[in-house]
């Protein structure tokens, strides 16, 4: 009684705080939440002139017809080589480069370094599709010009599927470096002093105390986010995908998201297009779950 008396006063005093709370938790339990109702046409024979109570239940016949389709099989190893790619170069990226803006001495350079990192982030993949088009067009763009310049032929960036995958992987970490890195530059800061005085009494250089201080006092915040980034192995970027790809690297660029979107929107397949969300979150949900315990069995940290 002691403990639900004592929280209910700091409820009221800090009431205030709490309502500013209330437009995120709405915001989440309308967009997030409250959609969960339709995923039952998943199950169902979707009918939209019976709506969702009145469509017949199918059980796993959508699922089952989603799994034998050769279509689904491709779209799914795309995104799988995709999100490993992006895992394997993009997840490294942002420590080193919060590595990099921690070692700059000069305060007006690193705050300079930090805003140019950050902007792309605020840029909509609608504006970058249509710069990244512009910029690596094999007529009018500045690489393939500077290729032609050299006797070199141009390259189809976007329409070659050689190409596509390292496009998307590279723009994906030019976009998200800089603020992906806030959340590193916030653990190194908390990094206690003393451990660097005591790297110089013992003669250490900037290298070493890069790799005996600094990496491990990161560990907790890396294995934290590698295992969001686990979890988002079977997600992908829609809004990337969608602005870049074209059908000439349907083979390589197609994945989950944009098939879920032509199966929904364009073929009005809903149940299936549902069927797919739901095997994804699953899917998701799993990998966290597996990345999570495992972390915890290595190094003991972990999300719960």
């Amino acid at each position: 009684m002691e403990n639900i008396k004592t929280m209910t006063l700091k409820y009221i005093k800090y009431k205030y705080l709490f309502l500013m709370m209330l437009p995120g938790l709405s915001f989440y339990v309308v967009f997030h939440y409250v959609p969960i109702y339709g995923l039952q046409i998943a199950f169902k024979d979707y009918m939209f002139k019976l709506g969702i109570w009145g469509s017949p239940w199918i059980g796993f016949r959508n699922f089952t017809d989603l799994f034998f389709a050769e279509s689904f099989r491709q779209v799914f190893r795309n995104t799988i080589v995709l999100s490993l790619y992006q895992l394997i170069f993009g997840f490294p990226a942002p420590i080193f480069f919060a590595i990099f803006l921690y070692e700059i001495r000069n305060v007006v350079f690193k705050k300079t370094i930090q805003t140019i990192s950050y902007l792309p982030h605020f840029v909509s993949w609608v504006i970058l599709g249509g710069l990244f088009l512009q910029f690596l067009s094999p007529s009018i763009g500045p690489i393939n010009a500077v290729l032609r310049s050299l006797g070199m032929k141009p390259v189809y960036f976007l329409a070659d599927p050689k190409w596509f995958r390292t496009v998307v992987v590279s723009t994906h970490i030019w976009k998200n470096v800089g603020w992906s890195s806030i959340v590193y530059l916030a653990a190194l800061t908390g990094i206690d002093p003393e451990l660097y005085n005591a790297g110089d009494m013992d003669g250490a250089n900037r290298f070493q105390k890069i790799i005996y201080i600094t990496l491990p006092s990161l560990i907790p915040v890396v294995t934290i986010m590698l295992i969001f980034s686990i979890g988002r192995i079977i997600n992908d970027n829609f809004n990337q995908i969608f602005n870049l790809y074209n059908p000439s690297v349907y083979s390589v660029g197609d994945v989950i998201s944009t098939y879920a979107y032509r199966m929904g929107l364009v073929k009005m397949q809903y149940s299936s297009a549902a069927a797919i969300e739901l095997f994804k979150n699953i899917i998701s949900f799993s990998l966290v779950v597996m990345a999570n315990s495992v972390a915890k069995r290595i190094n003991e940290y972990g999300i719960w």
